[in-house]
């Protein structure tokens, strides 16, 4: 892979302006109706830039659909699943923490389907030159963050696994183009963040992991429908095909990387070296896996952890918010995570 650099933090900013995959921020939702005027079913998707519509058409699984899809692009889970809430969309993909918010809010989702991916991606970054060497070297640092982001539960976690608190450290609740200016003219010691991000801070050489994701966040990713669409056998049915036409193209982003990054970097406005290098190291990683109880369990501590902390409003089951229906037979959400090899590391 070529090297990449950056000479400013400007010229970061605006491709990575457009991805905030797990961080809130403000949507654009279209709005669908139930047919399209002649009889044809019409599911409403609500979707991120590069994501779900670019993935399914780059792997040929809009051909010959049985409905029609509505899209509606939001630039981030949160609003996404306010949409889903709202009836304003039928579906949509979000990460592990979006879904602990929303369900902390009473809000009417359900979730229906689950991925497991490389936690390489969610990392905590440093300066190239910083001393820190160590989680446990954040003591009394600033630390910049997305609040209610899947980097929130993971610098939480990672604090933990350090023998520290939250409140150990001084934390920055900045959202990523905020939190990339703060980290680049250091008035933060440390960005905790995820992909395609933190492949960016990686090959501008501004940047190296101080400690990522592996082995301390759960690494999954969800379909999330509204209960009213479920509830609907037609529209069900529409579901349950979406869900499996994400399934082969996830299988077609793993053995087609590069093909998906030129796709993925049109689409975002991000590099191809950027692209390449996130596909390898998580977003190329994802296996499609149940809704079992290990994957319920897991995000349940998600949802105690942010509760106790005062983050959400309220403690609740997470299995209160699970479809299991589309199953099938995947395999185990603690199904290992694909992997390129080395250059997935």
């Amino acid at each position: 892979m070529k090297s990449f650099r950056l000479s400013t933090a400007a010229a970061l900013l605006v491709p990575l302006a457009l991805l905030a995959s797990a961080c809130s921020g403000a949507s654009a939702a279209g709005q669908g109706s139930n047919s399209d005027g002649k009889g044809s079913l019409v599911l409403r998707v609500g979707d991120q830039k590069g994501g779900a519509e670019a993935l399914l058409r780059a792997a040929g699984e809009l051909d010959d659909l049985p409905y029609r899809i509505t899209w509606s692009t939001f630039t981030s889970g949160p609003p996404l699943l306010e949409a889903v809430n709202a009836k304003a969309v039928d579906i949509g993909s979000v990460g592990n923490t979006p879904p602990v918010f929303a369900a902390g809010a009473d809000s009417k989702i359900t979730v229906v389907a689950a991925t497991h991916s490389d936690s390489a991606g969610e990392a905590i970054l440093v300066p190239k030159d910083s001393p820190l060497r160590t989680a446990r070297d954040l003591k009394g640092r600033k630390v910049a963050v997305a609040q209610g982001s899947s980097a929130h539960f993971q610098l939480i976690a990672s604090l933990a696994k350090a023998g520290l608190k939250l409140d150990d450290v001084q934390v920055t609740l900045l959202q990523p183009a905020d939190a990339l200016a703060a980290f680049t003219s250091g008035k933060v010691d440390a960005w905790a963040v995820w992909d395609p991000y933190t492949s960016q801070v990686l090959l501008s050489g501004k940047g190296r992991v101080l400690t990522d994701g592996r082995g301390v966040v759960n690494g999954l990713g969800f379909q999330v429908a509204a209960p009213s669409a479920l509830a609907d056998k037609e529209k069900a049915k529409a579901v349950g095909d979406l869900i499996e036409r994400l399934r082969r193209a996830q299988d077609w982003v793993f053995e087609h990387p590069e093909a998906w990054a030129k796709v993925w970097a049109k689409e975002t406005g991000l590099p191809y070296e950027v692209a390449l290098a996130a596909v390898k190291r998580s977003n190329g990683t994802r296996v499609p896996v149940a809704l079992d109880e290990a994957a319920i369990a897991s995000e349940q501590k998600i949802a105690d952890t942010f509760a106790a902390l005062g983050l959400i409003p309220r403690t609740f089951r997470f299995a209160d918010y699970v479809d299991t229906r589309f199953n099938k037979d995947l395999p185990p959400s603690t199904t290992p995570a694909r992997s390129y090899g080395k250059a997935s590391s």
